[in-house]
């Protein structure tokens, strides 16, 4: 790019595309293909956007820390490999095809059948694939396309049977009866991790329980409410003994009600006396399971009352609850209602489906089970314990093993885990990775007396022979993409990647799915590999608006990546992103930050022009230059270069202008290497971007100007400010990397560096 084509303003748009095709040719994104010879890895395995449709903006803060990251390691002289990937998100995927095919064609899956449903939701995932691809290319990231992954391709599919089958011989998964969370909308099971929890007003019934009074928000759960459960300490009901039976007038007539005292109650809670439901309440069940008490459906798969509701049964749960509330009236058993209570009433984050709890059958993970013989590395020695999953999760963070950036999400960490209930993992959809369980029923001299009379193949592979039918099933997401940072590395093979690459460095991923991604990866890795995932989780924060408020499509306050880089840039929104971006900070974005971040890229594309202008080619012979009273140990930790020394003699004529500005630049080096390394992205931001703008360009450029008049001094200003381009270059191009490149290719062109390869492998120490 000859200098007469330096033209200004700065050109993002004629600039970003070519720049990118630069980096894919010269082979850097991979690993194996670095310069050098990289002894230390340095790894980030992308968390995978789900398949749904497009990125959206907190996408784009993810990528550009990750990029950033991943860029200061390798200038740094590291093996660094960022693998990409996508993730099938099997309900979400299901239920955007599952609305379209009914918008378009008034179809469901039924009226395809599985094989073409699935045909079709593959058909969409792989567009949408394609879409999302572009866009994080766009965004600079210098991932290592060569190593891609999707969480339902052939070699993640491998890698959760394995799964599945290790865990299951070792006795953490097993098929059983439990309470879940059914969304009759969708007729799935929804893992805890997928609830979404809406609080609106709703009215709360105070109702007549014989000598009681009880209250419930859910008044057509109640026909089978036959225990009373009060706390053993509550003076006010010490007469009642756990066990007794009691006369009732209730809903469809006179019942015998049980005495339970239970702990779990709040005296403090209403009249600190409750009925229960087991079968539709996950802490009524729990009373229930502990007190050894029968448990009645109340409400069926669809959301419809059963039987017990007598002349109601059959009608939906949501018509229903005013019929009862007034049969609870005429029957004097309401007392009082309170139309103002504020109920937390739990959703399916993925359909939006109210979600009803159901006791089943299903696959479960035992997070309590104690694993005999499994040994676990912490801090590079064997914990041979017998540990629960639940308790290796907890230790490794304890220990010091993984560190959760900001420090404070470690309480939230430990609070969520000493909660934790066993995995259900198996969902009643179709598209996502088969549960490899295989049932076929038992021949005649095999059949015995008990109930069960099918044969049952755990395996990778289905069985031989006639009769086998799959298990319908399929797994939670969450469980293949626990998975991520070694299947993508080609467990369960010993491959280099993963002997070389894992546990990787950084997950870095938004504080909100710390829990249900970050915490299940834990689980499967201290499982199945023995060792933690990755040695560092950095939390992000949302991107809010200006006016620091949630973006939703309602509000109209959405801000599109692509459209922002059409506008800006890339460089300015990634600028923008992580200017005041403190680990698990939200951040409001306005459009004036990101436009400010595009006039800070025209600045450096002027002072580049005047640098360049002003600097011919023979000036090169070993810069950078330095001061000697800048010590090798106070330029330890920055950018700093062996020829520093050679460049000026006691005797050379510094002005305090190039003692200030060398000074200032040497500073500034340490201090953003330090940030980085500290994972303090936006300090590092800020103090490269005030040194460049403010030091550089308003101070020290000025009094270059008269300095370059001086013969006397023109040769040391010369210097000192191709030096102080190469340095500021170097440090803004993580956050940069399109114009920082672009601007280091005119440097090469006039051969004013002493290398002629990219600045993205340039070394950050010189």
């Amino acid at each position: 790019m000859p200098l007469d084509k330096f033209q200004k303003p700065y050109n993002a748009a004629a600039t970003e595309g070519r720049i990118y095709k630069k980096w894919l040719d010269s082979g850097y994104f991979n690993p194996d293909k670095l310069p050098g010879d990289r002894k230390i890895p340095y790894t980030i395995i992308l968390p995978p956007p789900n398949v749904t449709g497009t990125l959206h903006i907190g996408h784009a803060l993810m990528l550009v820390i990750q990029d950033i990251l991943i860029r200061f390691e390798r200038m740094r002289g590291k093996k660094t490999l960022w693998l990409p990937g996508t993730d099938h998100a099997a309900i979400a995927t299901q239920v955007k095809v599952e609305k379209d095919l009914y918008k378009n064609e008034k179809k469901t899956r039924y009226d395809l059948g599985r094989e073409k449903f699935l045909k079709l939701v593959e058909d969409f995932a792989q567009e949408s694939h394609d879409t999302i691809i572009e866009q994080i290319k766009r965004m600079g990231a210098s991932c290592d396309w060569s190593r891609e992954a999707y969480t339902l391709d052939e070699k993640r599919t491998f890698a959760v049977r394995t799964a599945f089958k290790t865990m299951h011989e070792a006795e953490l998964i097993e098929r059983g009866v439990g309470i879940v969370n059914w969304d009759p909308k969708l007729q799935t099971t929804v893992s805890d991790d997928e609830i979404e929890w809406m609080e609106q007003k709703t009215p709360f019934y105070y109702l007549k329980y014989g000598p009681f009074t009880i209250g419930t928000a859910r008044p057509e759960t109640k026909f089978g409410d036959k225990y009373v459960v009060m706390h053993p300490l509550d003076k006010r009901y010490k007469k009642y003994q756990h066990g007794d039976k009691i006369e009732v007038d209730w809903i469809n007539g006179k019942i015998t009600a049980t005495i339970i005292k239970d702990m779990s109650v709040d005296p403090e809670f209403g009249t600190g006396v409750m009925t229960i439901t087991p079968w539709h309440d996950r802490a009524d069940f729990e009373i229930a399971e502990r007190h050894s008490l029968d448990k009645q459906q109340i409400i069926d798969e669809r959301g419809l009352l059963m039987p017990i509701a007598g002349d109601l049964a059959g009608e939906h749960i949501k018509k229903a609850r005013p019929k009862i509330v007034e049969k609870l009236q005429s029957m004097n058993l309401l007392e009082k209602t309170d139309e103002n209570y504020l109920n937390r009433i739990a959703t399916n984050s993925r359909g939006g489906g109210i979600i009803e709890p159901q006791i089943k059958q299903q696959w479960f993970v035992d997070v309590n089970k104690k694993i005999i013989g499994h040994h676990l590395k912490i801090k590079n020695k064997l914990i041979k314990e017998s540990l629960s999953l639940k308790e290796m999760m907890e230790l490794v963070v304890k220990s010091g093993e993984i560190k959760i950036i900001p420090e404070r999400f470690e309480k939230i960490y430990y609070h969520w885990i000493s909660n934790l209930r066993n995995w259900n993992i198996s969902r009643q959809i179709w598209y996502g990775h088969r549960i490899p369980v295989w049932y076929r029923e038992k021949i005649k001299e095999q059949k015995s007396k008990s109930k069960n009379n099918k044969e049952i193949f755990v395996d990778i592979n289905p069985p031989k022979g006639d009769g086998w039918t799959q298990d319908p099933d399929t797994l939670d997401t969450w469980f293949s993409s626990g998975l991520w940072t070694f299947s993508t590395l080609g467990w369960p093979k010993e491959t280099p990647d993963l002997k070389t690459f894992h546990p990787t460095d950084v997950l870095e991923t938004g504080y909100d799915i710390i829990f249900f991604w970050v915490a299940r990866m834990i689980l499967m890795s201290t499982f199945l590999l023995g060792e933690v995932p990755f040695r560092h989780v950095y939390l992000h924060g949302l991107v809010r608006d200006k006016d620091k408020q949630k973006m939703s499509k309602s509000k109209g306050n959405i801000v599109d990546p692509l459209g922002v880089i059409d506008l800006y840039g890339t460089d300015a929104l990634r600028m923008a992103l992580v200017f005041s971006t403190a680990a698990g900070s939200d951040i409001p974005l306005a459009e004036e930050k990101i436009a400010g971040m595009k006039k800070f890229a025209n600045k450096l594309w002027n002072i580049s022009r005047y640098v360049l202008t002003n600097i011919p080619p023979a000036v090169i012979p070993d810069l950078p230059a330095r001061h000697p009273a800048l010590s090798r140990q106070a330029m330890a930790g920055g950018i700093r270069d062996p020829g520093l020394d050679s460049r000026f003699r006691e005797n050379d004529k510094l002005t305090k202008a190039d003692s200030e500005i060398l000074k200032k630049l040497d500073q500034t080096s340490k201090n953003v290497t330090g940030h980085l390394e500290a994972f303090r992205l936006h300090e590092a931001a800020q103090e490269i971007y005030q040194f460049t703008w403010h030091e550089f360009a308003d101070i020290y450029l000025e009094e270059s100007k008269k300095q370059l008049e001086d013969p006397a001094l023109k040769e040391n200003t010369q210097k000192i400010l191709l030096h102080s381009e190469i340095t500021i270059l170097k440090l803004l191009h993580p956050f940069m990397p399109f114009i920082t490149e672009e601007i280091w290719t005119e440097l090469r062109e006039k051969k004013l560096v002493k290398t002629n390869d990219l600045l993205m492998v340039a070394d950050w120490s010189t």
